[in-house]
């Protein structure tokens, strides 16, 4: 797993990551905000330890940024103050731990697992109730859809319909058996509410109704999400 160090006081820095590395952790450690800032941008973090009192941004700062690139792993700062407003500043702005120096190196290693094994739980729990297919999330448990990371914003009945499809990715889905699974009644062929919300549902996810990215059209049988 590949964690982020961020301390300008290079023996603390250096001393955390002798640890992490003794527990087969990959680290990335910086002196200073602009390298962590960059590290954050390109690489898939597992976690991040952020001294409070750091050059250039601080570690509030650095953790508010990591929170509004909406990333979730879990951050663990280090500060010499003890202070509760410090404290309330990092939980406000998305930390999940405080650790107070001078400290315990196997305490922080215990931190780490600590928030780690919570982390995955939570990635594992949410990995099981999201779909991804081809840039579009569906969560089933949120009730919510992204496209590239976007919130799309759908009705029940829309979210019920393109959810339907991508558990079906792959497989050509009729209109009746759509319909029928959920609107829950019996199919007419004269209804073309399928049809109507279809289309609703490509407009939102700007889906060309020629060249469809996400819902194609198999004429005569349905529709298909390919996998």
């Amino acid at each position: 797993m590949k964690i982020l160090v961020v301390d300008d006081e290079k023996e603390i820095a250096d001393l955390v990551e002798l640890y992490l590395q003794n527990e087969n952790y990959e680290v990335y450690k910086f002196y200073e905000a602009a390298g962590a800032l960059e590290c954050i941008k390109k690489v898939p973090l597992d976690l991040a330890i952020l001294d409070v009192m750091i050059s250039g941004k601080n570690g509030f700062e650095i953790c508010q940024f990591i929170r509004e690139k909406n990333l979730h792993f879990p951050v663990i700062m280090l500060t010499a103050k003890i202070a509760d407003q410090d404290k309330i500043t990092g939980l406000t702005l998305g930390a999940d731990d405080y650790i107070t120096k001078p400290f315990n190196p196997l305490e922080l290693v215990a931190r780490v697992k600590s928030q780690l094994r919570r982390y995955t739980k939570y990635n594992e729990k949410n990995a099981s109730s999201t779909i991804d297919v081809n840039g579009l999330e569906i969560n089933k448990e949120k009730h919510q859809c992204f496209l590239y990371g976007k919130q799309i914003e759908l009705t029940p009945l829309e979210f019920d319909i393109l959810l339907y499809l991508v558990s079906r990715k792959g497989n050509v889905v009729s209109s009746e058996e759509l319909f029928e699974k959920v609107w829950k009644e019996k199919y007419l062929e004269s209804n073309n509410t399928v049809m109507v919300h279809i289309r609703r549902i490509r407009e939102k996810l700007n889906d060309n109704t020629r060249q469809p990215k996400f819902i194609k059209t198999v004429w005569g049988v349905g529709y298909k999400i390919e996998g």
